[in-house]
């Protein structure tokens, strides 16, 4: 049996370039023998030379322009004649992105990408499979971190020379931004899915962490979570992938190989449903299919490369084989998701207690103590492989399900503006309300309590809430929004605005105004409202007595114990600590 080592001398010899006329389509890197990777000039150079060479084949687009001003471009690949969303929609075609460098510095997908392409066009691969499928490939998703190019960018990660930075230029993670939408790069790129729906988005990225021998790791949702149809298609399109690429020579995982505890290999995995504000942990709440792509970021470049191409031609094969039915998939989920107004929906997802073990295929490592870090370090050998036998938590079970309401959502006008830039941004249906409404019946959220982050993420000051929804009659004013909750998207709708949901508009911080007090009462106005309180109601002087008896804490803090009687004074703000968005069990004209 071969060796790791001659397995990548092999490959690299494969992806030297034929250096011939006919290969103008290389990339820098095939030409390097993937020693560099080019700057984002070739990438608009490559997207036009593309269309040129393959006019009834292929789009170059600009699907939006970055805050640096750059043309984010696409390419839209297809010989089925369908190259725009309605075309493709009218021929019933699955539409597949592939999309590379939302983290600038893992690059692998963008030369992998554009080697894929040539070949799948030339027939060298995937053969037929343009005849049934659109494919959309994105080179580069942050442009302007791409440009922050240099050496070193990412120190844990065996090539190119050169590479782009993980962030914008405006210092935006892209892979946090799905739901709240800040950034102008993916303000353009859910515009893009709004218009194409592409039934798969695969997500080309290089690890972090430890050492092994492992390649690469293929995350696809819906499998543990969303639609059971979608989760069945998911899991076949998992396993039939593993499968090609282990016969491709590949040692592919399942799940990100991230330890439980850091830098300790004995600790083991646990496999995660990824949040919201991630690729994959996206587009399953939009009935689709997200798969992540993580090559092993201590594996040579080249191998890196040719690993993600072999990813992006199998997953072409396998959807024009099996698209047709994804997308039948994918439109009995979005008549089940109109349904779910009334029963509990799952959004989150963890591992439960159950463990198993599994073989790793890791290498010797020691763990010493550190005169630099002052705790233990982890050096590994990777000429002696070792098989890691470790834990694994995969058991996933739903960590947070929420009745959905069986009308919807009520907006209040105050808000309405801003919520409804984001419905937008997700395609998401709603409607203004013309007409005031008195006394309505809803369902209101009063948190009990309130945890701001101490530290900003992503510019925006964090928020769990805890509380519960309460039936309540509130005024409406005329300009609200009511956002159903019969529509595809019910699932995302609910992750932006259920305020407990880990990735909500609440837990971003958008409404966090309505959680600060803002009004108050002087102590020694307080004093005297607290004495008139107690002299005219002898149930509240008992109410005062036992909470002083039984909290020390609240009996030694003189603002807790005004605030005790501000709280029961009509003057205290009845808003504070309400949630500005409302839910109703009837769908509102």
């Amino acid at each position: 049996m071969p060796t790791l080592r001659t397995l990548v001398a092999a490959t690299c010899v494969a992806l030297l370039p034929a250096l011939s006329p006919a290969n103008d389509l290389a990339t820098l890197g095939e030409r390097s023998a993937y020693r560099q990777t080019g700057r984002y000039d070739e990438t608009v150079a490559l997207c036009e030379a593309f269309a040129q060479r393959h006019p009834d084949a292929v789009r170059c687009e600009t699907f939006g322009t970055t805050p640096e001003g750059r043309p984010m471009k696409l390419l839209v690949v297809s010989r089925s004649g369908a190259l725009d969303p309605a075309a493709a929609r009218a021929k019933q075609l699955p539409v597949v992105q592939f999309q590379a460098g939302i983290h600038a510095g893992e690059i692998d997908g963008k030369d992998a990408g554009f080697l894929a392409l040539r070949e799948v066009l030339d027939g060298d691969a995937a053969r037929g499979a343009l005849d049934k499928v659109v494919v959309l490939f994105v080179p580069v998703f942050n442009v302007d971190g791409h440009e922050r190019f240099g050496r070193w960018n990412r120190p844990n990660q065996n090539g190119p020379e050169a590479m782009g930075w993980r962030t914008t230029a405006q210092n935006f993670n892209l892979n946090r931004d799905y739901v709240k939408v800040d950034a102008p790069e993916m303000q353009a790129m859910l515009a893009l899915a709004n218009r194409w729906e592409p039934i798969l988005t695969v997500d080309l990225h290089v690890t972090d962490g430890a050492k092994f021998e492992h390649d690469m790791s293929v995350q696809t949702e819906p499998l543990y979570a969303g639609d059971a149809g979608l989760r069945t298609a998911g899991k076949a399109l998992t396993a039939d992938l593993l499968r090609t690429l282990t016969a491709q020579g590949s040692l592919p995982l399942a799940f990100y190989p991230s330890f439980v505890k850091s830098d300790d290999p004995m600790s083991g995995f646990a496999d995660s449903v990824s949040a919201a504000r991630f690729s994959t942990g996206y587009y399953w709440l939009r009935n689709r299919f997200g798969m992540l792509l993580e090559t092993h970021s201590w594996k040579p470049y080249p191998v890196r490369v040719r690993i993600t191409r072999n990813l992006i031609v199998d997953t072409l094969a396998l959807a024009a084989r099996d698209g047709a039915s994804w997308l039948r998939a994918a439109g009995a989920a979005d008549a089940a998701a109109s349904e779910l107004g009334g029963t509990p929906v799952a959004l989150e997802y963890a591992p439960g207690d159950a463990v198993r073990t599994i073989a790793f295929r890791g290498y010797e490592y020691t763990r010493m103590p550190s005169e630099i870090s002052g705790t233990l370090m982890t050096r590994y050998d990777d000429s002696k492989p070792q098989v890691w036998n470790v834990p694994m938590r995969d058991d996933m079970r739903p960590s947070l399900a929420i009745e959905a309401p069986r009308g919807g959502y009520v907006v209040p006008a105050a808000f309405a503006d801003l919520v409804a830039r984001k419905l937008d941004a997700h395609a998401i249906a709603y409607r203004r309300l013309d007409v005031a409404g008195r006394a309505v019946p809803l369902q209101t959220f009063r948190a009990t309590k309130t945890t701001f982050a101490a530290a900003p993420l992503e510019s925006h000051q964090t928020l769990v809430l805890e509380g519960e929804w309460r039936e309540e009659r509130r005024d409406v004013g005329a300009g609200a929004l009511f956002v159903p909750i019969a529509q595809p998207k019910s699932r995302l709708l609910m992750t932006l605005l259920e305020p407990r949901a880990r990735d909500s508009l609440a837990a971003w911080g958008f409404f966090n105004q309505a959680f600060e007090q803002k009004e108050y009462m002087e102590a020694y106005v307080a004093e005297d409202v607290a004495r008139v309180q107690l002299a005219a109601d002898p149930a509240l002087r008992e109410e005062f007595a036992r909470k002083l008896d039984a909290d020390a804490a609240f009996a030694a803090d003189p603002n807790a114990r005004l605030d005790f009687f501000y709280r029961r004074h009509s003057a205290y703000d009845e808003r504070l600590n309400l949630y500005p968005v409302m839910r109703s069990e009837r769908v509102l004209d």
